[in-house]
């Protein structure tokens, strides 16, 4: 990609968050952000872009060793300082170490203090016991379990498992780096890499107490370890038993993305060379796959399955019911049939004081997913023009998959159940960029204004909704 297009991107992308800051802070001045978060969403958007542009430029023509080195170590060192820093904001802001509105994250670390203590003594039998009277499913036990094995070996404290937080974060920056490189280009996978590495959420979720990280973490490893096993024909008991272990792993911090990942390795062998995979090695893995899905099915796993897919879809109006009890004027839009056509974007950026705090605090982290979208879907007129589209069957079936239960589902405008597919987008959408050509632009542009004067009129709505504009 042309420097110049790169500079341009970004420059827009500034540029259209600063405007719409602007105006809804001037049209809704009653209501407008108040100065500590619109600090926070520049700070987020001017390092989103200003960084990664930077770091492009200067390490896109290193070789892969010294490429992999830079982009771990600054993840790293970019992780771990926030996760210090954020530290000792949230204790001042809050009289403890963790997130506005922090019940998940209270929840994980007080259940994990009790469960090491029993650990600890030697009644694991009670542990078990605990997890199947107090969670919710065995999709909330894996992270429960993660942090009980950190506190009974290393003690109670919150920011250890944050440092490591930080190291997985960045291991997942170079597992990107790698899946994007081995299924499309270099150029492309530096890209997707680099804005890996700035991604605001992925930065944020290290810094909070839930499962975001590590459930992300497992989840890129997972898809990348499979790719090289069937890209370099490893079918050796190792990396089949890696594969599995990694994909049983997933189940435990979020069952929609164990599921999904299967049927990604499905469409992955189907449509995988026979140079590569013969037919009969695909029949045997298939097989495979389907042993180990029927395994699952009688286990917990299963349940939680049937659960999941009861719940998408039963509790799809969750939102529209919510909005109507709290007296929310346009309640009844609140549903997957009015969102579902903007899921790659969503959830738009709030830019007023409406919203609690956590959201407030990411309006920038917002902004740049809803930019990139753009991109992201763009992909699949490039892919299809460029006749690569066969290059997406892992990453890209994957991340449409999960976009498109997350539509029609219960949480389509929460921007924690988006995360899973935030890797993938970045991919599409690097891909995209590297790809972009003169007449593409048009699209582009109408695009800019689109999501412009989306996210004021979301802010609009936000607050005539609760009678709050007269």
């Amino acid at each position: 990609m042309p420097e110049r297009l790169h500079r341009h991107f970004n420059i827009l992308g500034i540029g259209i968050y600063a405007v719409a800051l602007l105006i809804v802070s001037l049209l809704f001045r009653d209501h407008a952000l108040n100065g500590q978060w619109m600090a926070w969403g520049i700070a987020t958007v001017m390092l989103f872009f200003l960084m990664t542009y930077c770091c492009h430029h200067y390490w896109r023509k290193d070789e892969t060793k010294t490429f992999i080195k830079k982009l771990f170590w600054t993840a790293f060192a970019l992780r771990a300082l926030f996760v210090v820093g954020i530290y000792f904001y949230y204790l001042k802001e809050n009289g403890f170490p963790m997130e506005y509105a922090a019940a998940d994250s209270r929840h994980y670390h007080e259940t994990a203090v009790y469960l090491s203590q029993l650990a600890r003594e030697g009644y694991f039998k009670a542990i078990f016991q605990q997890l199947n009277a107090h969670t919710m499913g065995f999709s909330d036990q894996g992270y429960t379990l993660y942090l009980t094995g950190l506190y009974t070996i290393f003690g109670c404290n919150t920011l250890g498992p944050r440092i490591l937080k930080a190291l997985l974060s960045a291991v997942m920056c170079v597992s990107i780096y790698k899946l994007t490189a081995r299924s499309l280009d270099e150029k492309t996978a530096k890209l997707a890499a680099i804005m890996a590495l700035f991604m605001p959420q992925f930065i944020h979720y290290n810094g909070t107490y839930m499962k975001e990280t590590e459930m992300l973490f497992v989840t890129i490893i997972a898809l990348e370890r499979f790719d090289n096993m069937i890209r370099n024909k490893r079918y050796t008991l190792g990396p089949i038993l890696l594969c599995i272990l990694l994909t049983a792993l997933s189940f435990g911090f979020r069952t929609t993305i164990g599921m999904i990942l299967i049927g990604s390795y499905l469409v992955m062998i189907l449509f995988t060379e026979k140079k590569l995979l013969s037919n009969k090695a695909k029949t045997i893995i298939i097989g495979a796959i389907a042993l180990v899905i029927t395994a699952f099915m009688l286990t917990p796993i299963g349940k939680e399955i049937i659960f999941t897919f009861q719940v998408n879809y039963t509790e799809s109006n969750y939102l529209m019911v919510k909005y109507d009890y709290a007296g929310f004027k346009y309640a009844e839009y609140a549903n997957y049939k009015t969102m579902a056509p903007g899921v790659f974007a969503l959830p738009l950026t709030n830019l007023v004081e409406v919203a609690n705090p956590n959201q407030k605090m990411m309006n920038g982290t917002y902004f740049v997913k809803n930019y990139l979208a753009f991109f992201a879907m763009w992909c699949f007129v490039v892919a299809i023009r460029d006749k690569k589209i066969r290059n997406f069957r892992l990453i890209g079936s994957f991340t449409l998959v999960y976009v498109l239960m997350i539509a029609f589902s219960f949480a389509v405008n929460s921007e924690r159940y988006h995360l899973p597919a935030l890797p993938g987008i970045l991919i599409m959408a690097a891909f995209a960029m590297t790809r972009f050509r003169k007449k593409d632009f048009p699209y582009y542009y109408i695009y800019c204004g689109l999501l412009l004067v989306a996210i004021i009129a979301w802010n609009y709505l936000k607050l005539d909704g609760r009678g709050l504009i007269f």
